[in-house]
């Protein structure tokens, strides 16, 4: 039960922060380079995380682990958005016009 309201929750924002996005009229580059900008400190966040494991001056070990899982899903995620993509475009290339 928690997990569906949860789900909804999520839900309700995606739908909110879509709801802003065109309201501010933004472009898919500035919502991609917004997006580009997040990934960039949440990977920064994972580095200063793993090198305070490696030197052991980590203040609390499940929030520098929360940090590095958030970097890895983000960056997997850019990944698959890059090659839908990239997938797009090859597809749109060999149509013939």
């Amino acid at each position: 039960m928690k997990n569906s309201i949860n789900s909804i929750n999520s839900i309700s924002n995606i739908q909110q922060n879509n709801n802003d996005i065109s309201k501010q009229g933004s472009s898919f580059s500035s919502v991609l380079d917004k997006t580009i900008d997040e990934v960039n400190n949440l990977q920064k966040n994972s580095d200063k995380a793993m090198s305070d494991i490696a030197t052991g001056t980590v203040k609390n070990l499940s929030q520098a682990a929360i940090a590095i899982d958030k970097a890895e899903i983000s960056m997997k995620l850019m990944l698959e958005v890059r090659n839908k993509a990239l997938n797009a475009y090859k597809e749109l290339s060999r149509t013939q016009m």
